[in-house]
């Protein structure tokens, strides 16, 4: 064949690919927006099974490109094909770490146990899941680095996005004020808070006396809020502690 007929075969062919390719990247993108919007999925669980499904459709259209590619410079498919079977099962005695990545991977979204969004803690690693797939999950850390986690590795998954989280907060009081007098003021801050916090679901409520020191003691503050905004509400919650303290401690110093 001539070299010339066969580079404009090649990219032909090659321009055909990215056609069917944009279209059905469109086509997928579509279908996960209508499905989302009639079944009232989470965005986080559309885009997770949007992300797989655009992976498998890639696959599959790069695969049938090599093969199309392959035939055009004459070398015969069918055996390569046919041979697929015996070259996949030698490759799989030496790629078992892939296949439990891609059964890991599976249960991961056939349970649910995280969606693109959430944030989990697998292992040391802390973030936002970034993409769930067949072979690795990405997460993106505070810091804003991007982990790529083999699911194989996934053996503990703590997910911090379903359901209500909850704040925490221990705050030390010195000997100036009594504990019952300490826990009014923390507590009529906090029920101050409540009233203007969208983001709060039930508390803030001081529990009591976490620990007692030779000159001071430990009070206990917690809430339950939404989604990750548990650290958001607990930094909050240490600014109006002190500053709830400090004016009773210095209301105390002038009546003295």
């Amino acid at each position: 064949m001539d070299a010339g007929l066969l580079i404009i075969k090649i990219i032909i062919i090659y321009v055909v690919y990215k056609i069917i390719r944009a279209i059905g990247m469109k086509l997928i993108h579509g279908s996960f927006e209508r499905y989302q919007r009639k079944n009232s999925v989470s965005a986080g669980r559309s885009k997770t099974l949007q992300n797989l499904v655009d992976s498998i459709f890639s696959y599959v259209l790069i695969f049938f490109l090599v093969i199309t590619l392959l035939k055009q410079i004459g070398i015969d498919t069918t055996g390569i094909i046919a041979g697929a079977g015996i070259v996949g099962l030698a490759v799989g005695f030496g790629a078992q770490g892939l296949v439990s990545d891609i059964v890991t991977g599976f249960f991961l979204l056939l349970e649910r146990q995280v969606d693109v969004d959430d944030y989990v803690t697998i292992g040391s690693f802390s973030g936002v899941v970034e993409q769930v797939g067949l072979r690795t999950t990405q997460i993106r850390s505070t810091d804003g680095t991007l982990i790529y986690l083999p699911n194989r590795q996934i053996t503990t998954l703590s997910n911090h996005t379903r359901g209500n989280m909850q704040a925490l907060v221990d705050f030390t009081v010195g000997n100036q004020l009594s504990i019952d007098q300490a826990m009014t003021v923390i507590q009529r801050e906090c029920d101050k808070m409540a009233e203007c916090e969208e983001n709060i679901v039930e508390g803030p409520n001081v529990l009591g006396v976490q620990s007692i020191g030779s000159s001071e003691v430990v009070l206990r503050v917690i809430a339950r809020t939404k989604n990750g905004t548990q650290a958001e509400i607990e930094r909050k919650l240490r600014k109006i502690i002190k500053e709830a303290i400090d004016a009773e401690l210095n209301k105390v110093e002038s009546e003295n």
